[in-house]
């Protein structure tokens, strides 16, 4: 009889049974390792959280003051039972984790989701030597391949500067988690001010506070009538496209940033004058570097486009399959949910930030 895989998937999540632990479930459970606070990767109304040093401040905003969160820094080595865990940089987003699973000799590693290229609104990405990788594949094909992020910065703030001069308000798309601040640090300041919608400020401010630099910014509720909107560019989740809450900034020129905007008819079909490609994952090429860093004997891939990736690594020679799991990754603006990680209200009131349901983002 074969032994019992390290870790397995059942109706709460991934499971290790050796520690009695789960990673990222999605059902209620005592004891849960979260790799980072996307609504498909942490949860609430689990028993206790355990998660990376620096993702404290975000996961509390998500999961609530009574939520029982204990953190650890990367690097550090704690038992579970018999089990050996540890955290790893996975450059997706603050706190963002890869979890390190070892049992009688026996490596594995959970990426989370991941990026490798570095920013400056997280810790970047670390290969970490394993038996087992199991990987996100969101983005897993050849066609995804990402540009120079100091490109895509000029690229956004030569659009800002242009809607300036014709007198229209930028206003720019991104996941209010991790995405929004990304795109917050790329901007210029001289330009003008920095709008926030309420969901993305909080989370903002969350940042600041967990010792992220980032240009000041301004929430857009508060602000008196008569504000020169066009001076200055808007920060938003996805989901004010076509509600009121827009009406107050007259003419405005609408820009998304993600993945997905490498496929012209995302932005076409989306109605957006402009599509930026910023993703906080890996694409094509840094996803076969990261899987060969590990020195892995076995990839699981999951969330994403898994097919073409495990067919690739095994005509390579590697043993490779896929892994049903319930995590998202960076949904698709024309297939899928549009912003999975804020629901807001069509009023324009910002003050809810997240939702029970909600599922997982950029």
């Amino acid at each position: 009889m074969a032994p019992t895989p390290l870790l397995t998937v059942n109706d709460r999540g991934l499971y290790c049974e050796a520690g009695d632990f789960y990673i990222d479930p999605w059902r209620a459970v005592p004891k849960a390792i979260i790799t980072h606070t996307h609504g498909d990767h942490a949860r609430r109304g689990m028993g206790s959280y355990l998660t990376a040093n620096e993702g404290l401040r975000v996961l509390r905003t998500r999961m609530g003051e009574d939520a029982l969160i204990e953190t650890v820094g990367y690097g550090t080595e704690f038992s579970m039972g018999p089990v050996k865990v540890s955290l790893h940089p996975a450059g997706h987003i603050l706190g963002s984790s890869q979890v390190r699973v070892e049992y009688k000799g026996e490596v594995w590693v959970v990426s989370g989701d991941y990026k490798v290229f570095p920013d400056r609104t997280c810790t970047p990405f670390e290969p970490v030597r394993c038996h087992t990788f199991v990987t996100e594949s969101t983005f897993g094909m050849p066609i995804y391949r990402w540009p120079d992020p100091a490109v895509v910065a000029s690229e956004i703030n030569t659009w800002w500067r242009e809607n300036q001069a014709a007198g229209r308000t930028s206003v720019l798309l991104g996941y209010a988690l991790g995405k929004a601040q990304r795109l917050i640090s790329l901007l210029d300041p001289s330009i003008g001010p920095i709008y926030t919608h309420g969901a993305v400020e909080k989370l903002t401010a969350d940042y600041r506070q967990s010792g992220i630099e980032l240009p000041p910014t301004e929430q857009v509720v508060g602000h008196p009538k008569g504000v020169e909107w066009s001076r200055g560019i808007v920060i938003a989740p996805p989901s004010v496209q076509g509600t009121v809450w827009l009406r107050k900034f007259g003419d405005v020129s609408m820009a998304f940033a993600s993945g997905w905007m490498t496929i012209r008819g995302t932005r076409r079909r989306q109605a957006m004058d402009r599509g930026f490609v910023v993703s906080d994952h890996v694409d094509w090429p840094e996803l076969l570097w990261a899987i060969q860093e590990t020195g892995c004997e076995r990839v699981l891939a999951t969330h994403g486009s898994v097919a073409i990736l495990v067919r690739w690594l095994r005509e390579q020679g590697l043993q490779a399959d896929a892994l049903q799991t319930q995590f998202a990754g960076e949904e698709d603006p024309v297939a899928g949910e549009e912003d999975p990680v804020v629901q807001e209200p069509v009023q324009d009131s910002e003050s809810k930030i997240d939702q029970p349901d909600e599922q997982g983002a950029d």
